[in-house]
This record gives structure tokens, C-alpha cells and sequence, in this order.
């Protein structure tokens, strides 16, 4: 399988009577080119395909053999391969990167996972959850800092209800490894994009950028913060976060409107700003520590992507980010794309590994609830950086919570719904906007 970031429509796939998922995790034009053909010895064919599903075979075709399946390797790439490993296909896995597990870890352009239900859920059903929840450090709420260092905490949910919070490098690694123990292939091809005929695809680059700082462990090598929370400082426009790791240091990531951070120029700029808005976090961090990151690592966008269909016929599907990019806020783009995985499962199994059936299936049942998440993860950028200073969201999550805990099964809030639980997203929103309706009514 071929596919990338860009490229053109043609005509034809040449010789590929195999089946191809795609999975990527910085996607600006889906889905990729699926390019393949036989050995020399084998006898060429060709796809007659409609229109609208046509490709161009834009580089050095990958040899592969018919009831093959190729997959690009992403987080959710890695997943699937074993999913479908333990179906009793074969496998073969494509990568264009080196192995990350042979390069040195690059900080500075990632936000740690918050790893909850639907994702652990996901790699569960193939007994790869222990490797993965091994590396997380549970995280029981968010911890709200003031502009004065005050400290509040606000519990995600009830009593061992939690986050787990794991650094993607080390996610990354654990399931290539996973997933080498069951699949017959992993090669490593440079390849290019495709665009398709009849495609639904928008995207939407927010006006926010975010820039990675990390926090040491102390002197005496301890959490410079509390450890089991989601560290967040809201300043109503923009916000940090920060959350731990097992070295005991911090990955904190500062969400800040464009033109603000145009402003952050100097030195002078960053201390003035930091002093303003963050004392704590800076007095932590220290000046010279700060300043050497904030102007070593780069300042990256964030866009939210919805499209549709996700399959052509019975030969290639997109899932995981190159279906369904969201921002960051909610913490579900991993465990989406993870969520994703267990449900084209259990639609292959319903329509017994028939692919043409399941993946029609699969592409008009999920895409509305993906995409219900990414409306999502815009909604909590809202309230993480502004609703959660408001007394009178407090007052509402509390009584929330109260009918929930006295109405468990019918009463549940929509956190609780997002994190804890594996309730369709479209499903969720429907609940929460009658849920809203009776909280106001009380309130």
C-alpha cells in the first residue's frame, strides 16, 4: 500500500485484488493512493473501477501477493494489524519512518495522552492493554491553578474513575512491538497521496497554536507538581497543560492564540508574559529553562478534519486520524482512532470477514459519531480554558454528578459519557442536550 499527505486523480490500481486500510496521524488530504502489483511471474490485471473511485499510480509500484492486506503503520495501524492478525489474514504493515524504537525520543511537538475507557477497552479485546496501561500514570482530575497559585482540584468522575497519562513515544513503541509478534510483515516504503472522486472531506485549522515546554523532576529527582492530575491553567483565551510521566517530569503544552504568540518575541516578551499569566508554573520551571525551550520548540497548528465515505467498494478503508483529525482538548483522538479498530472488528465478524458488506457498514455507522467527536474536542477547548473558572459550571458539574449518583443507569454526565464509558459519540451529544435542558430546569 502507498500513501502520504498530497497527490492527483488517475485512472486505474493495476493488478491489486488484495484489501488496504490506511491509518495516519497527521492527515491534510485523505484518503492515500493504494498501489500494488503481483511478482514478475504473476499475470497482470486490471481493476475496473468507477469513476469516482479512480487512482494514479504515482510511485514504484510494492510487490505483494492476492488475500494480502496492507496497512500504513499509525497508532491505530499498529491496532488493527493485530486485530486482523488474530482474524487469520496476513498481514503486511508499510511505514515510511524508520523504526521509532531505534531513534533518540524528540520532545517538543507532541501533547501526552490521556488514555481512558474506549482506548483501553480497544487494546483489551487483543490482550495488548497491559503493555499499554504499564506505561500511564492514573490522573483522578484536573488540578485548576489561579493566577495567585491557588490550587483546586475537580474530579473527572467517580471514585477510581481515571485518566491515564502516557507519553506517545513510548505508546508508539510498545504496539510496533505488539504488533510485530503477530504479523508476517513490516517493511519500511516512501510513498505519496491521492485524491478521490466524490470524497466529503473539510477542514478546519483553529486560530490557537500550542508549543511544548517540559518540566524537570526536583533537584532531589520528585514530581515537581502533584502527580495524579491533569494540571491545567485557564485564562479564559488561551491555557497550559500539564501532565506527568514515569521519569517524573512533566510534558506542559501552552495553547495560545496565533497573533499572541507573534508577540512573544524576545526574551523580555516571554518572561513578561509568563510572570502575568503562569508565576507558579515559571517560578518551577525557572527563567533560563523556560527560555531555552519556548524558543528551541516550535509553535504547531491544530486542525479538526471531517470526511466521508471512508471506503472504496471492498478494497480500502481509512480509519484513525486519516478519517477523523480532531484537536486535542478532549483527549480522544487516540482513543478514537484505538475505538475504531474494536468496532470494524466486531462489523467484520457480524458480516463474517465479507469486506464489501462490513466496510459500507463501518463507513455510514461511524462517521457520525466521529464526527459528533470532533465537535467534541472543539466544545472542551471552552470549557477547559474558560468554563472551569466559572462558579456557575461548578454548581451545574456538581448537581450533575448528584443525579447521577442517584440515577446511575439514566442520569450520566457528559464527561462520563466521553471518558468512561463506550456509548456511541452521537449517541452522547443526543443524551447530553437533554440532560442540559433538565439541569437548567433545576437550576
Amino acid at each position: 500500500m502507498a500513501g502520504g499527505r498530497g497527490g492527483d486523480l488517475g485512472p486505474s490500481l493495476a493488478g491489486y485484488t488484495g484489501f488496504s486500510i490506511e491509518f495516519c496521524t497527521a492527515v491534510a488530504v485523505p484518503p492515500p493512493c493504494v498501489t500494488a502489483k503481483y511478482k514478475a511471474e504473476a499475470k497482470a490485471t486490471h481493476l475496473n473501477w468507477p469513476v469516482e473511485s479512480q487512482f494514479k499510480l504515482q510511485q514504484l509500484c510494492l510487490s505483494m501477493w492476492e488475500d494480502d492486506i496492507l496497512i500504513e503503520e499509525a497508532w491505530a495501524g499498529a491496532l488493527i494489524a493485530v486485530y486482523l492478525a488474530k482474524r487469520g489474514f496476513k498481514v503486511d504493515v508499510f511505514e515510511a519512518r524508520k523504526d521509532p524504537r531505534k531513534e533518540v525520543a524528540q520532545r517538543g511537538r507532541s501533547v501526552n495522552l490521556a488514555l481512558s475507557v474506549r482506548g483501553i477497552e480497544s487494546l483489551r479485546a487483543v490482550g495488548a492493554e497491559g503493555l499499554v496501561t504499564a506505561l500511564g500514570i492514573p490522573m483522578h482530575a484536573r488540578m485548576i491553578h489561579s493566577h495567585s497559585g491557588n490550587t483546586t482540584p475537580i474530579p473527572y468522575g467517580k471514585k477510581g474513575q481515571h485518566l491515564l497519562s502516557v507519553e506517545r513515544q513510548k505508546l508508539n513503541n510498545d504496539l510496533l512491538t505488539a504488533k510485530l509478534q503477530e504479523l508476517s510483515g513490516y517493511k519500511s516504503y516512501l510513498y505519496n497521496n491521492m485524491k478521490h472522486l466524490r470524497f466529503d472531506f473539510s477542514q478546519e485549522y483553529i486560530p490557537h497554536g500550542y508549543k511544548e515546554l517540559c518540566l524537570a523532576p526536583t533537584k532531589n529527582g520528585e514530581f515537581a507538581m502533584a502527580v495524579n492530575y491533569l494540571h491545567i491553567w485557564p485564562r479564559q483565551t488561551f491555557m497550559m497543560i500539564a501532565l506527568p510521566n514515569q521519569d517524573k517530569s512533566f510534558t506542559c503544552t501552552l495553547f495560545l492564540p496565533f497573533d499572541q504568540f507573534d508577540k512573544l518575541k524576545t526574551k523580555e516578551d516571554v518572561l513578561t508574559f509568563f510572570k502575568a499569566e503562569f508565576p507558579d508554573f515559571l517560578n518551577l520551571m525557572g527563567e533560563e529553562k523556560l527560555l531555552e525551550e519556548f524558543f528551541r520548540n516550535p509553535t504547531g497548528p491544530m486542525v479538526s478534519i471531517k470526511c466521508k465515505p471512508y471506503h472504496v467498494s471492498d478494497k480500502l478503508v481509512i480509519i484513525g486520524d486519516a478519517a477523523h483529525a480532531m484537536v486535542p482538548f478532549y483527549g480522544q483522538g487516540t482513543n478514537c482512532a484505538f475505538e475504531d479498530c474494536l468496532v470494524l472488528n466486531g462489523i467484520l465478524e457480524k458480516h463474517n470477514n465479507d469486506f464489501g458488506s462490513a466496510l459500507q457498514e463501518y463507513s455510514r455507522t461511524r462517521n457520525k459519531d466521529v464526527e459528533s467527536m470532533c465537535d467534541l474536542a472543539m466544545y472542551n477547548y471552552i470549557e477547559m480554558r474558560s468554563l472551569v473558572t466559572s462558579p456557575v459550571f461548578l454548581m451545574k458539574k456538581k448537581l450533575f454528578n448528584f443525579l447521577h449518583w442517584l440515577m446511575p443507569k439514566t442520569f450520566i454526565p457528559l464527561y462520563t459519557m466521553v471518558s468512561f464509558s463506550q456509548i456511541p459519540y452521537k449517541t452522547v451529544i443526543d443524551r447530553s442536550e437533554w440532560q442540559e435542558k433538565y439541569g437548567e430546569v433545576i437550576l
